[in-house]
């Protein structure tokens, strides 16, 4: 499913209007991507969890010349998936 299908979805089940269920499903990722990139963590219970994996800098190595690089610190997005969602999925 993508975003189209779930505001198809949340239309279908919730009596709203197309707009209306855009709104929400555009809301809520806003609200979410603003609070993971201020670095919250956000969880969403049953579900999972969302949050920021910090990574050090290091020197890496190019494969193809065998050039020490340096490679930056980075931030990266991080999902833990919920243990009902666990759950439903390895029982399905």
């Amino acid at each position: 499913m993508n975003k189209s299908g779930l505001i198809l979805k949340l239309k279908e089940t919730g009596a709203l209007s197309r707009n209306s269920a855009e709104e929400i499903v555009e809301t809520f990722f806003d609200l979410l991507a603003d609070a993971v990139g201020k670095g919250s963590r956000v969880e969403i219970r049953g579900f999972g969890s969302f949050s920021v994996k910090k990574y050090r800098s290091y020197s890496g190595r190019n494969p193809k010349t065998g050039e020490t690089i340096h490679v930056s610190a980075k931030k990266l997005p991080f999902f833990k998936v919920g243990k009902d969602l666990k759950e439903t999925v390895n029982d399905k």
